[in-house]
């Protein structure tokens, strides 16, 4: 029998870390080694089990992430910029793979863990969906197809607890579009509209968010033309589409070679 591989999970308490706490459990190839949650949180030092309202599990909460991350083969981590940040030096510093699906990490965020990918195999993603994957694939090849009379929006919609925006996959998607048109996003992006923005410019790409409710997630890319317009959309209606993905990118990256990698490379598209 082949040996599982050990994943850890930070955010234990988060709707993230639980769903994929229970998608390791799930998972006949791998082995919850660890759970962290942020010191002095509720949870530290219960029982992962009981504190999420089951049977115990024989596994503390911890709030020792260096500890929990050396002690795992990959860790999981669906939390905030900074937090994510700690971690990824912990799992350099051990040797650890990560898989990332925090979003809202800034420029400079991203060019310190991949400078972090060079001592551990990194895998970031905006979201790990293999729909939004394929979706993004798809947007790259319709914004190479088809012209600047296509105007580019993406929109966006997700639940009221959601505190960035747009969302990493909305980024993701944006980049792609650009990516097909031979562009940088940063460039041609155009957000947040409001009063007299006067009309739009030609070749920009605008994003457009909604957030309430209990929304999952969901992203349409628009081509619009005179006369026609081509959607391409996404909707997840269970966070078990994410945590699955998150899954398969760590058993994944726990046979990779120190590197920055990301969802096309984990489903190889």
């Amino acid at each position: 029998m082949s040996q599982k591989t050990k994943i850890a999970i930070t955010g234990a308490s988060g709707r993230m870390g639980q769903m994929l706490i229970k998608s390791v459990l799930e998972t006949d190839s791998a082995e919850l080694s660890g759970v962290i949650e942020r010191s002095g949180h509720d949870w530290v030092g219960q029982d992962v089990g009981t504190a999420m309202g089951g049977k115990a599990l024989g596994l503390l909460v911890s709030e020792d992430a260096a500890q929990v991350i050396a002690a795992a083969d990959v860790v999981i981590d669906f939390t905030a910029p900074l937090a994510t940040l700690g971690f990824a030096k912990a799992a350099a510093d051990s040797g650890t793979a990560h898989v990332i699906g925090t979003t809202g990490l800034s420029d400079r965020d991203i060019a310190d863990l991949n400078a972090l990918a060079e001592r551990t195999a990194i895998v970031r993603a905006g979201n790990m969906s293999l729909g939004v994957n394929l979706l993004v694939q798809l947007t790259k090849k319709v914004a190479a197809a088809l012209g600047e009379d296509f105007d580019i929006e993406v929109v966006e919609a997700h639940h009221h607890h959601k505190v960035d925006a747009p969302s990493g996959t909305a980024l993701m998607l944006g980049e792609a579009a650009a990516e097909g048109r031979g562009v940088t996003l940063a460039d041609v992006s155009d957000r947040g509209r409001d009063g007299i923005t006067g009309a739009r410019k030609r070749g920009d790409i605008g994003f457009a968010v909604v957030r309430g409710g209990d929304i999952v997630g969901e992203h349409d890319v628009m081509f619009a033309a005179p006369g026609e317009r081509v959607v391409l959309r996404h909707i997840a209606t269970d966070r078990k589409v994410f945590s699955r993905g998150a899954i398969t990118a760590a058993l994944w990256a726990a046979k990779q070679k120190p590197g920055a990698y990301d969802m096309m490379d984990v489903l190889g598209l």
